[in-house]
């Protein structure tokens, strides 16, 4: 008895053909690869980008094309492949056959029984560069901030001098021996003024080092408790707007952060929220917290206005950048949020359209 392939039927041979299209035409880079860590299989994208032909590709070890400093964790993550546990949004960068570094991002899903791994990744290379020079800029930022803090500190100190040597001056003066009204009512408007001025320095020099030593402060906060205290200030806004909240800290329940920062990042994205409501509907704002990667993520989200991301690009957290005609806008809260968090070295995002909401998250 002869046992046949069963044969495929037109609908199997439409389907068959639409994947190797599919496969093939994907601008991501779609591999099939083995638990022995060979490429089985790959799509003209993954040729493309690292410049080798597919049959290098296919003979020759996948960490072979790794950059050295990632070759151990990819390696590690690869042993978890084989352990059936899946691999999402991970990073590393690969070298090209030009010697050029690419980064790419991996989702991966092991198929244990047939021993097979199947990925797709994406080029995420500008994404970093892009990272890279904001961090530079940051650092910049940073540096020149310290410099005008000091600068601040040089001046209201500096000051303090002239002024206590002024104040001498009028200690001095033997103002018995004046007898024109009008020059004693001069040197006592000078006398007060200078005074006034020196309690303005010391209180100037005060103010800094607390606003220093509270920005600096860093405590475990509990997301829910901070968020609580946001909520009780504006009670009346929440009630009035009939803002629906929907909160789920349960993943991640806190955060090594500085309080003050913390309040004012709810307080702008939820008065952002309400301001900025979809007319017709009640404001609904999601409050959501992860754990990926060793960073833990908050995730704000409501269903307003949203954002045109062609138009506003990289302007969304600049100083005073408008993008609604509302007249309470002054274009300050996003950019106080964003610098409350790269402050302290981490990084928002947005994803947003037009009339579908904003979702902004923030990794710590």
């Amino acid at each position: 008895m002869i046992n046949r392939a069963p044969k495929l039927s037109r609908n199997n041979l439409h389907f068959f053909s639409q994947f190797e299209d599919f496969f093939d035409s994907s601008p991501d880079l779609l591999c099939i690869a083995s638990f022995d860590g060979y490429f089985k299989r790959i799509n003209p994208a993954v040729s493309k980008l690292l410049g080798y032909p597919e049959e290098e590709l296919l003979s020759r070890p996948i960490n072979d094309f790794v950059f050295e400093a990632d070759k151990m964790r990819t390696a590690n993550a690869r042993k978890d492949l084989t352990l059936d546990i899946g691999l999402y949004n991970f990073e590393n960068r690969y070298v090209t056959k030009t010697g050029t570094i690419v980064w790419l991002l991996w989702s991966s899903v092991p198929v244990a029984k047939d021993r097979l791994v199947y990925a797709i990744a994406k080029n995420i290379t500008f994404k970093k560069e892009l990272e890279q020079e904001r961090n530079l800029h940051l650092a910049e930022l940073t540096k020149q901030n310290k410099e005008l803090k000091q600068l601040t500190y040089t001046t209201a100190h500096d000051l303090r001098s002239p002024v206590n040597n002024l104040l001498a001056v009028f200690d001095l003066l033997d103002t018995s021996t004046i007898t024109d009204p009008e020059t004693l009512e001069l040197i006592s408007i000078i006398q007060t003024s200078t005074q006034s001025l020196k309690k303005t320095l010391i209180d100037h020099v005060a103010l800094l080092d607390k606003k220093n030593e509270e920005d600096e402060q860093l405590e475990m906060l509990n997301f829910e408790v901070v968020l609580e205290e946001v909520l009780s200030s504006i009670h009346s806004l929440i009630q009035n707007s009939k803002t629906k909240l929907i909160i789920d800290f349960s993943e991640a329940e806190t955060i090594l952060f500085n309080k003050t920062s913390l309040k004012s990042i709810f307080l702008n994205l939820i008065t952002n929220s309400i301001k900025y409501s979809k007319p017709g509907y009640l404001p609904v704002i999601h409050f959501n917290s992860l754990r990926s990667n060793g960073t833990t993520q908050l995730i704000i989200s409501d269903n307003g206005i949203g954002f045109d991301m062609e138009k506003v690009k990289d302007k969304i957290f600049g100083l005073h950048q408008k993008f609604s005609s509302n007249k309470d806008s002054n274009g300050i809260g996003l950019y106080l949020v964003y610098n409350h968090i790269t402050n302290l070295g981490g990084h928002i995002c947005l994803e947003s359209q037009p009339n579908e909401g904003a979702k902004f998250t923030i990794t710590f």
